[in-house]
């Protein structure tokens, strides 16, 4: 049964805008915080293809999608990004979430970038 794993993220202020602005000026400050965020967006897509699975060495997210919070409902709780990744089944989302290196590593590489995540699942039909 299909699973869809979404995640939704709302990053840190790295670094407090009045330290940026009196290095880089007001105009570049919002770069600093871009940076780190696309790079963190960038490895989270790239999941799709670093993910592997132990014994087919094949990919094994059927699809893996995200972007920036564009509602006009005002109701996104802070979340700024999210992403929805594919599994075929629940042991794939297993191991994706216990034992496949990659998503391990990534998951360990964000933690001082994020200041808060959620998490849901579903199988479309299934309530």
């Amino acid at each position: 049964m299909t699973i869809y794993h979404i995640v939704l993220f709302k990053f840190k202020s790295l670094v407090p805008v009045e330290e940026v602005n009196a290095v880089c000026g007001s105009e570049l400050a919002w770069i600093w915080k871009l940076v780190n965020t696309e790079q963190a967006c960038d490895r989270m897509l790239a999941l799709k293809t670093n993910c592997k699975h132990p014994e087919t060495q094949q990919e094994y997210v059927r699809t893996s999608i995200g972007g920036s919070n564009n509602s006009p409902e005002d109701a996104a709780n802070g979340f700024t990004h999210a992403f929805i990744s594919e599994f075929e089944n629940d042991q794939a989302r297993k191991y994706y979430l216990e034992k496949d290196p990659a998503h391990l590593e990534f998951v360990k590489s964000i933690e001082d970038i994020l200041e808060k995540h959620q998490v849901v699942d579903l199988s479309p039909g299934v309530f």
